[in-house]
């Protein structure tokens, strides 16, 4: 959508190889990251390396490699695939009992507040997503309204003037803090800067800021402290033209929109590889399939911290898997380490399908690093054997 930035500060957000420009504000609108990305294929010559307007509809297993077909109707075959469509594109719908008279829509496809114009507007969810839609709506409908079943805590884009991320970096990088306890920090700092959220009508959530992906905006508390957004609990029903809420309340709209996220899918992958279900599939370091050697995912991840940064390291390792010199453990090892992922997540982030992908991005990106480190340690050692004919 046109009103839409990045909520990752510029300073946090490029390739290693491929900063962003100083003269970039500090949080990028989605045309202006565009554009870096256009500009970093350029620089490194990557249109020739990709397919444009072609889609990939099956990929399977083939004896040692992979046959990936074609929306043209051509079959390639490949001793790897990595799997990188991201997770941010399938609409998960919430189920309510009842019906809904008025317009129903996903935020998916939200795009301009224009078609909402006049219009008494109800934002399930409290997301980045939602809180965006719903401050870009507020301009221009007739009334705004957010529903949330848990609530979140509301983290500024700013604190001091200087983007939140990079309070975080500081506390975590320069000062060695571990991420439970930085956010700890942020939370009692964030508290200083905009007070208790729930004079706002927000009420804080029942787990600790830690626990969950804070939502960032600087633009929801002044509007719902101008009243241009209303608070309201879970849906309890949907009654034609109104919505009752679990308060008892009940209130006329004319759209609703659905900010619930997403569903994790793999149309192209066959229920044999990725399983039933829109569960993720569990895979060693969050990257590759254990039953299906050859077959990575980068990107499948939601870091507390930047994306971008975190799945450049996962393609360093995915490269040094692929070139030979990250040998990986065997099948029993690998399962090992996701059932203890698995358990490390149930206990830091809440057990809900919303952070079935989180990861703390520090220890993550250590942990990857540390293979690739290690792997390379191993080769130069056993290249100087071969060269001393095993003498050291």
């Amino acid at each position: 959508m046109p009103s839409l930035h990045i909520d990752t500060s510029r300073e946090n957000l490029g390739y290693s190889d491929f900063p962003i420009a100083g003269d970039q504000p500090d949080f990028l609108s989605h045309d202006a990251f565009l554009r870096h990305l256009e500009a970093y294929a350029d620089r490194f010559g990557l249109r020739d390396g990709v397919t444009f307007r072609t889609s990939i509809e099956q990929v399977e297993r083939c004896g040692e490699g992979w046959n990936v077909g074609l929306s043209s109707g051509e079959t390639r075959r490949y001793r790897a695939v990595v799997v990188a469509n991201g997770h941010l594109w399938d609409p998960r719908w919430p189920q309510f009992p009842g019906a809904f008279l008025g317009s129903m829509s996903h935020s998916h496809h939200y795009r301009t507040a224009a078609p909402f114009e006049g219009k008494d507007v109800l934002v399930v969810g409290l997301g980045n997503s939602a809180v965006d839609i719903a401050v870009d709506l507020c301009r221009r409908a007739r009334s705004v309204t957010i529903s949330t079943r848990r609530s979140a805590w509301i983290m500024p884009k700013y604190l001091m003037g200087i983007p939140i991320d990079r309070w975080s970096a500081f506390l975590s990088r320069r000062l060695r803090l571990p991420t439970r306890l930085t956010r700890i920090l942020m939370a009692r700092l964030i508290r200083l800067a905009i007070g208790d959220q729930r004079r706002f009508g927000i009420r804080r959530p029942e787990h600790p800021m830690w626990r969950e992906h804070a939502t960032l905006s600087q633009d929801l508390l002044p509007a719902i402290g101008h009243g241009r957004i209303a608070m309201k609990p879970n849906i309890a029903e949907l009654a034609g033209e109104e919505i009752v809420f679990t308060d008892g309340s009940r209130q006329r709209f004319d759209a609703v929109i659905c900010a619930t996220g997403y569903r994790t899918s793999f149309p192209f992958l066959g229920k044999e590889i990725v399983g039933a279900g829109d569960e993720p599939p569990q895979l060693y370091r969050r990257i590759a399939s254990v039953e299906h050697p050859g077959l990575y995912f980068a990107g499948l991840v939601q870091p507390i911290g930047p994306t971008i940064p975190l799945v450049e390291i996962q393609a360093r390792w995915i490269a040094a898997a692929l070139s030979g010199s990250l040998p990986l453990p065997t099948p029993g090892r690998q399962q090992e380490e996701i059932a203890a992922h698995r358990e490390e997540q149930r206990r830091t982030y809440l057990d809900t399908a919303r952070y079935a992908l989180e990861v703390d991005f520090k220890a993550y990106a250590n942990a990857l690093r540390g293979d690739v480190s290690a792997a390379t340690v191993t080769s130069a050692q056993t290249g100087r054997e071969r060269l001393t004919g095993g003498a050291t």
